[in-house]
């Protein structure tokens, strides 16, 4: 065993451990009898994880973040409690540019001199550049009619003839957010104001504020977001001069994601992962605490239990998520060509504890929100929706949006799927009829929170989604069950529109 163990250990950390050997895929999954791993994997388990998680957070300023000294106490927690289950966990390093803001402000300075409050009136854009300017405004290929369809400053030909040194002022929609302020920095603005688009997109506030980010590497001018009711006011002016300042810089991170394999066959290898870093203002007990426990505790029941997969399972601790999944995307940009072929599928966990929760499953095939996940996708969610109603437990769907660490997987063609119990979002009436809980308010009120400690889990959901979790991990270990994955990057339809909890278009 310490010999196949020895070689699986130098397998991961040689090109993140995928060998290349072919088989063709199999096309649909088979019934895999999950009842013994299913109760193997407790909630009382899960939680002592996460008692430990919290004591670590509690002797490290309050926080698990990545870069901390809390977080390098959890990732040893994580490699002991593996390796003592019987892997050889294994570190991969990686180092990214930290957006750290320090304060901005937005003011009209002409005509009627305005003040905007931060996080009320305006924002920053994560990665916006830094600086403090005051300059004329000028409107960028702007529409305030119809249905507001916007191209704004998505193409360098918006800016012919643009004042240099001038604020630009960009409406949202079409590209990213990223484009438009690389090609406003390029025509020689000296900051960009992007506000919100003012059509209608259902599930989407494209009325109001909005955090966006740039994403790395940092901006050459300051960004800043505002409503399109302040945009449409700002662009409907004449003579206006603003003042924008954005006070922000990035830090260099060393982080890493932990990893550790099964044996089985490497060239249908299950990701089955969940990001391990808490923000800095708290514990993260249920984001993701909850999520990382639970693959912990499976892939240690896995082990105990005698199991040997078909395929490699691959259990994954992600770094840098609250940063912008940083870690995962990290993870998925050093695979060869082959070695995305590999890849069966992700599973991805993140937050399966919420206090006022909804059994939400990733919508792999589109039928709910429209955005068809790589071919597989949609068998990947059929596994968890065949689970649930054999428990008689009731499920919603949620969108591959790009908030959670399967951006990258699916992003290159690897299927993806998984579970999650809501964050920021409002819980309908309607939602309270099917899941119980409290109307009007949200899925977890302590997100992001100093308060997401060991008290802010509900643990019968985290039983209940544990056993989920154990059940399609082992499923997938046992066969492909994918469609397609040995033909490199599959169709899809997903256009991410966040990253992490961040807007990127």
């Amino acid at each position: 065993m310490r010999h196949t163990r020895n070689i699986q250990r130098v397998a991961i950390a040689a090109a993140i451990g995928l060998t290349v050997s072919f088989a063709p895929p199999a096309r649909a999954a088979t019934a895999t009898g999950s009842d013994a791993l299913r109760s193997a994997v407790s909630a009382e388990n899960i939680i002592d994880h996460l008692e430990a998680l919290q004591g670590i957070a509690d002797d490290n300023g309050g926080n698990r973040a990545a870069g901390t000294p809390g977080y390098e106490a959890s990732l040893v927690y994580i490699e002991e409690q593996l390796d003592a289950a019987g892997y050889d966990p294994v570190r991969q390093p990686f180092t990214y540019d930290r957006y750290d803001f320090v304060s901005a402000s937005l003011e009209r300075v002409s005509p009627n001199p305005t003040s905007y409050v931060y996080g009320e009136g305006f924002r920053d854009l994560s990665y916006s550049g830094a600086g403090d300017v005051t300059a004329p405004l000028t409107a960028v290929d702007v529409n305030l009619a119809g249905d507001h369809a916007s191209t704004s400053g998505c193409e360098a030909a918006d800016f012919v003839g643009f004042p240099a040194g001038n604020v630009a002022l960009i409406q949202r929609g079409t590209c990213s957010f990223r484009i438009k302020a690389d090609n406003a920095a390029a025509a020689r603005a000296s900051a960009v104001i992007i506000f919100n688009q003012g059509n209608v997109v259902p599930g989407d506030d494209r009325a109001g504020l909005f955090g966006g980010t740039l994403d790395l590497p940092q901006a050459a001018i300051p960004v800043v977001s505002t409503s399109y009711a302040t945009g449409a006011e700002l662009a409907g002016l004449s003579g206006v001069e603003m003042h924008v300042a954005v006070d922000a810089g990035v830090a260099s991170i060393d982080s890493y994601n932990i990893l550790a394999d099964t044996a089985g066959r490497a060239d249908r290898t299950v990701v089955v992962g969940a990001h391990l870093d808490s923000v800095g203002v708290g514990p993260g007990i249920n984001d993701n605490g909850s999520g990382s426990a639970a693959i912990l505790e499976t892939a240690i029941q896995m082990m105990e239990s005698g199991i040997e997969p078909t395929n490699r399972v691959r259990f994954a601790f992600w770094g840098g998520e609250e940063d912008g999944l940083v870690g995962s995307d990290y993870y998925v940009s050093q695979l060869t060509a082959q070695q995305l072929t590999d890849h069966a599928v992700n599973l991805n966990f993140d937050m399966v504890g919420s206090p006022n929760f909804v059994r939400f499953v990733y919508d792999g095939d589109g039928s709910a929100f429209g955005a068809v996940g790589p071919n597989g996708s949609a068998l990947v969610e059929k596994v968890f929706l065949d689970y649930f109603q054999s428990q008689n437990l009731p499920v919603a769907p949620t969108a591959f949006d790009g908030r959670s660490d399967y951006f990258g997987f699916i992003n290159n063609g690897i299927p993806a799927g998984g579970l999650f119990t809501g964050a920021e979002g409002i819980k309908t009436a309607e939602e309270t009829q099917i899941f119980g809980g409290t109307a009007g308010a949200a899925y977890d009120a302590c997100y992001h929170a100093a308060c997401d400690d060991i008290d802010n889990l509900d643990a019968g959901v985290l039983e209940e989604m544990a056993d989920a979790i154990a059940h399609s991990t082992l499923t997938f270990a046992m066969t492909s069950a994918v469609n397609e994955t040995a033909q490199g990057k599959a169709a899809g339809n997903v256009d991410l529109q966040y990253k992490a909890d961040k807007l990127l278009k």
